[in-house]
């Protein structure tokens, strides 16, 4: 072989190499990138000519795919947006958020449990089909708790979560403010762009799932946590006597703390259910600070602080209790305050795992995966995360709330004929904003179906007349009615 011949051989094998290099690149490195780049005109003409898959609330889909009469086969139609956008997210060109996300692979046809008929429709020359997503909600809760946020005064931004307690089932989850998915799914692309970006600059944050991605200072409804660990101390029972007074003051501090009512909670020396019953910051702050920061963040771990736990929906944020806390810090903790923050969701969490003999088990929204002929490919099995406390600690916890539900801060929950427990909280914040308005709850307090955490972040409420019982009770009771009447 002369050289010339050599050298175009050599040539040639080296194009041959950079040829599939550069498509191994291509196909195994930059495969997700490029599928995922808004500009990639083949997947998105994909996407919109396969029929996607349905979400299913009960039988009704509250998403789903429908024929369309432009360029593309199927337009993505959402037929109860505002109350379901929180949990559905939105399908568009450019993203997906929700389940629509977090189940794209099984709404899309993609996943390899449909591996069988994705083969049956290419056999048969059928055009395939996404598998559908059945949600744990119920539409009689969801219904209740969208009520309740539409109907606070004014501009509410707020968010409730409601929990099965024995299984972590998520029964309802709404948030305000809130969109509408299908301006997201629309076919006309740059009207998606100018949604997006309007809705992304918009201060009220109404892309934002409240329900898990705001966390907030929990006010006096962490005193659930705080009482928790000082019953699994060993110390105390719902019967003991524990601090009253009018003002409690701060370790290593000249400021002194007073009850919200600027009252006594009924004497120096009170029992821990009167002291539940009128949310008695003395207490509370006192326990804290006798507890220590090890304690008390050990506690607030056990129910899910400083840690996630909702795997089948994206944007849950954590809910913190810090370990560097100072003893001042220390005691304002014990009444939800310092640097302590909780989403709604952790918060029905802490109400669900007393209701549950001190079983935390762990949120989901998505029930089952379903094959377009609606065959269950996968089911989700209820599952334990952490034990929060002892069976005993959890029935002298629910002596107390029933207390004060009956007779203390939190009768606005009260459901005639049904043993309810429950917790009001109001938080601070910013001087110049109003406090954050809490309450959770679940019921019937002797067999609970039910747990329940409403957020009520800001309304047109006066200032002095903002309450976890006044605002959040009533919904509350409401999304509990729903569940406990079917």
């Amino acid at each position: 072989m002369n050289k010339p011949i050599r050298v175009v051989s050599v040539f040639c094998l080296v194009l041959f190499m950079a040829l599939l290099v550069n498509a191994t690149y291509l196909m195994y490195v930059r495969a997700d990138d490029l599928s995922d780049d808004p500009r990639n005109n083949r997947v998105i003409t994909a996407a919109y000519s396969r029929e996607r898959g349905a979400i299913l609330v009960g039988n009704d889909a509250v998403a789903r795919s429908v024929p369309s009469d432009d360029r593309y086969k199927y337009q993505r139609t959402y037929s109860e947006p505002f109350k379901y956008a929180p949990i559905t997210g939105y399908f568009s060109r450019f993203s997906q958020t929700g389940v629509e996300r977090s189940q794209n692979a099984v709404l899309a046809g993609d996943d390899s449990r449909l591996f069988v008929t994705r083969l049956v429709d290419m056999l048969s020359n059928s055009d395939p089909k996404g598998g559908n997503v059945q949600l744990t909600v119920d539409a009689a809760a969801q219904d209740a708790a969208w009520t309740g946020l539409e109907n606070l005064s004014g501009d509410a931004q707020g968010a409730v979560v409601a929990l099965e307690p024995t299984t972590g089932r998520v029964l309802a989850m709404a948030s305000t403010p809130t969109f509408d998915p299908n301006g997201f799914a629309s076919h006309d692309f740059e009207a998606v762009d100018e949604l997006g970006k309007r809705l992304n600059n918009d201060p009220r944050e109404p892309l934002i799932n409240r329900a898990i991605g705001t966390t907030l200072p929990p006010g006096s409804t962490f005193k659930l946590v705080t009482a928790a660990a000082a019953i699994e101390s060993g110390d105390y029972d719902a019967d003991s006597m524990v601090p009253g007074g009018f003002r409690f003051r701060l370790p290593q501090s000249s400021v002194s703390i007073p009850n919200h009512d600027g009252g006594d909670c009924g004497g120096r020396r009170i029992t821990m259910t009167q002291a539940m019953q009128v949310s008695c910051n003395v207490t509370f702050l006192s326990l804290a600070n006798e507890l220590g920061v090890e304690a008390m963040a050990e506690q607030a771990e056990a129910f899910g602080f400083n840690d996630t736990s909702l795997e089948d929906l994206g944007g849950q944020a954590k809910s913190l209790y810090p370990r560097d806390m100072d003893p001042p810090q220390t005691a304002m903790s014990g009444i939800g305050q310092a640097s302590v923050t909780a989403s709604p969701l952790q918060m029905a969490m802490v109400a669900a795992a007393i209701a549950n003999d001190g079983d935390v088990m762990r949120p989901y929204v998505v029930d089952e995966v379903r094959a377009p002929n609606l065959s269950v490919l996968d089911r989700t099995d209820p599952q334990s995360i952490s034990k929060a406390m002892s069976s005993s600690t959890a029935e002298e916890l629910t002596k107390m709330l029933v207390a004060t539900v009956e007779s203390g801060t939190a009768t606005p929950a009260q459901i005639p004929g049904v043993e309810v427990a429950g917790k009001t909280g109001t938080a601070q914040s910013t001087a110049d904003q109003p406090p954050y308005a809490w309450f959770v709850s679940f019921a019937p307090a002797d067999d609970p179906q039910v747990a329940v955490a409403v957020l009520v972040q800001s309304s047109d409420t006066a200032r002095e007349e903002i309450a976890g019982g006044l605002l959040g009770g009533p919904i509350a009771k409401a999304i509990m009615e729903a569940v406990i009447n079917q």
